[in-house]
């Protein structure tokens, strides 16, 4: 071989490290507190999409205070810019209303959604000690529903909205103590908000037995949420579906994100779903059907990869 030739050859080896790190997409995600299930969830997918892409897919997570500082950052991040919120406050954003009142800006326009992600479940437990097995049925019980917390919240506003308030006493317990406390008999049930099958209740269904009730149509549609099923056999126990309502959440992007990108990103998250659900059971229950709890626009990329599937879009997401 000619000095040349070796001298061409070199050069080409040297520039395959470089070529490699030019081929690799770099992803930021904002998840959520390093204490929650959805930061679980975000390194899940971090994991998922390295192995699912080959490594060319690079995510790294970001610890964030909460969905309104995700959408916030929207707005002034650059690149591929990835972050999980419920749709109801990329609506709020765009429309410059509640906590984004007089904060409005023309970058929320360019928020595009990716794919859902579980969602947050209200599961109302109950155990079986307590003999109750329906929302009448919890007056005069000792319910622990944490403070702080989405779930707490909506805890009080469906006791409120059911005629319950004042009728059930409120333990001062913290959350993360609900099962001893279930167990020992210090409270009659819990309120948690999590992604079905929640840790904590699968925990106090296998060592105390408890009923997760049911919400009925009037009762959901009291509450302004969106309709879930809990299919029977989740928690030990439960015979039957668990009828309740959820806040669901996506991950979103912005339009800096490039089409190819963002169908990468879908393709792979989907393909990689089953893998998960293996290790998680909670993402078991995300599917297409729930693309309808978007109500803004998906990213082109990743309207691409639905329309390949055969997905059900509404002309809003397009």
């Amino acid at each position: 071989m000619s000095f040349l030739k070796k001298l061409a050859l070199a050069g080409s080896i040297a520039l395959l490290p470089f070529a490699a790190a030019q081929a690799e997409t770099r992803i930021t995600y904002k998840s959520a507190k390093t204490t929650s299930s959805y930061y679980q969830m975000a390194v899940q997918i971090s994991e998922a999409m390295k192995a699912g892409s080959g490594g060319d897919i690079i995510v790294t997570v970001e610890e964030s205070q909460g969905s309104v500082q995700n959408v916030k950052e929207a707005a002034v991040r650059q690149g591929n810019y990835v972050f999980t919120t419920p749709p109801v406050l990329v609506r709020l954003a765009q429309g410059a209303k509640a906590m984004f009142k007089d904060k409005g800006n023309p970058k929320y326009e360019e928020i595009r959604a990716l794919f859902p992600i579980p969602s947050l479940t209200m599961h109302f437990v109950m155990s079986n000690e307590s003999g109750v097995t329906d929302f009448a049925g919890l007056e005069g019980k000792t319910v622990l529903i944490g403070k702080g917390s989405f779930g707490a919240k909506e805890g009080a506003k469906y006791l409120k909205l059911f005629g319950l308030e004042g009728k059930v006493t409120l333990a001062d317990v913290e959350l993360s103590n609900a099962g001893p406390a279930l167990k020992n008999g210090q409270i009659d049930g819990f309120v948690t908000a999590g992604s079905y099958p929640a840790p904590n209740v699968i925990e106090a269904a296998a060592s105390t037995g408890v009923t997760v009730l049911s919400l009925n149509d009037e009762q959901i549609a009291q509450t302004k949420r969106t309709r879930l099923v809990i299919p029977a056999g989740t928690y030990a126990g439960q015979d039957e579906d668990i009828v309740t309502t959820s806040l669901p959440v996506v991950a979103y992007t912005t339009t800096q994100m490039d089409d190819d990108t963002a169908y990468a990103l879908t393709k792979t998250y989907w393909e990689q779903k089953g893998a998960m659900g293996s290790a998680a059971a909670w993402w078991n229950g995300v599917s297409f059907d729930m693309l309808s709890n978007v109500s803004g626009k998906i990213h082109p990329g990743a309207v691409k990869f639905y329309q390949e599937q055969g997905a059900s879009l509404t002309d809003a997401h397009q």
